[in-house]
């Protein structure tokens, strides 16, 4: 059962913390034009006083909100943690949330199951249910996202059971606002290369989605990660061998993904101007034997962080999903 509103206005009051980076100003664009939703406050430490625009640009004219020096969580429904990884488990343990305050975590560090903590992985596609009733959400990561949503249908009917192969490339963003020798446009543009080859962070939480929807442990999952020269967006393709009818894989996948609000299976192949800029994942299968090819992409930003844990709050509050979300890719 989904959690009811007390406020007055039935408004979902959600507060920020961590909102200057560039998933603080993709979620205070999702939730400046949520209906539902009211801003109670963004807060930053780097930032506090400018006004979100200042560090924002895009969003001028469309807020007059500051950003935030201290903050208070007794008047919020929902809090959602913007900070990078390894900083929410520090935040909790110097300061108090209220229980009635439901918690959104963009970072990694609950993704993986543990008596530790009550944190529901909110991968919406393997997670609904529990994810409506949950106090806390720990948002998947964008590799994981992209990664998981070609695979799970396959997972679902027992044939991760030989090596996959995954390759995925991700834009600028990804990496973060704060800059580094990899992010500068001078090294970044017209350049392609790997980092964290076969040891990426979001191998764990991929292997307990596919363990979870399996009933068993996948075989081995290789990943090649790949810094692409573009600024958003995700595409991988994901090789497995399977004696399996394409046909039937098709039917696995439509029967997982033709009622999701968000995640489509293509019969033609997919690229990855389709979904930058919105909340979708669109998946593609093809063939060659029993060489089996999956394709999938999603905007890394969205999907793969803010537009993902905004759908997973609507679905916390008993909201339609898509409330906030019907966002439309460029036409070129």
């Amino acid at each position: 059962m989904a959690f009811t509103l007390t406020n007055s206005a039935d408004m979902i009051r959600v507060g920020i913390l961590g909102g200057a980076g560039y998933t603080g100003g993709e979620l205070l664009r999702l939730l400046i034009n949520h209906p539902e939703a009211d801003i109670r406050f963004t807060h930053s430490e780097s930032q506090a006083g400018r006004e979100v625009w200042q560090v924002h640009e895009g969003l001028i004219g469309d807020t007059s909100l500051r950003f935030a020096e201290e903050w208070r969580a007794d008047d919020i429904d929902v809090l959602f943690f913007c900070f990078g990884h390894g900083k929410s488990r520090e935040f909790l343990s110097q300061h108090s949330i209220p229980e009635h305050v439901r918690i959104i975590d963009l970072a990694q560090d609950f993704r993986i199951a543990s008596p530790e903590h009550d944190y529901v992985y909110g991968l919406p596609e393997l997670n609904r249910e529990a994810i409506s009733t949950a106090r806390h959400i720990a948002n998947p990561g964008c590799f994981a996202t992209c990664i998981q949503l070609g695979l799970l249908p396959l997972a679902r009917h027992g044939l991760l059971n030989q090596e996959v192969v995954v390759n995925a490339l991700t834009g600028s963003t990804g990496a973060g606002q704060k800059p580094s020798a990899t992010t500068h446009y001078s090294w970044r543009t017209d350049n392609v290369s790997v980092y964290k080859a076969f040891t990426h962070q979001h191998l764990a939480e991929i292997r307990q989605s596919m363990t979870q929807a399996q009933g068993c442990a996948p075989a081995e999952i290789t990943f090649i990660p790949l810094r692409g020269s573009f600024a958003r967006g995700i595409f991988a393709t994901e090789v497995i061998h399977t004696t399996t009818p394409l046909s039937e894989i098709e039917d696995y996948y439509h029967e997982s993904y033709d009622k999701e609000p968000f995640t489509h299976y293509c019969s033609q192949p997919i690229d990855m101007k389709q979904v930058v800029n919105t909340n979708k994942a669109l998946v593609h299968c093809e063939k060659d034997g029993d060489r089996l090819l999956v394709t999938a992409c999603i905007d890394n930003l969205l999907k793969g962080a803010v537009g993902q844990a905004v759908q997973n709050m609507n679905i916390m509050f008993g909201l339609d999903e898509t409330t906030g979300l019907r966002l439309k890719p460029s036409a070129f």
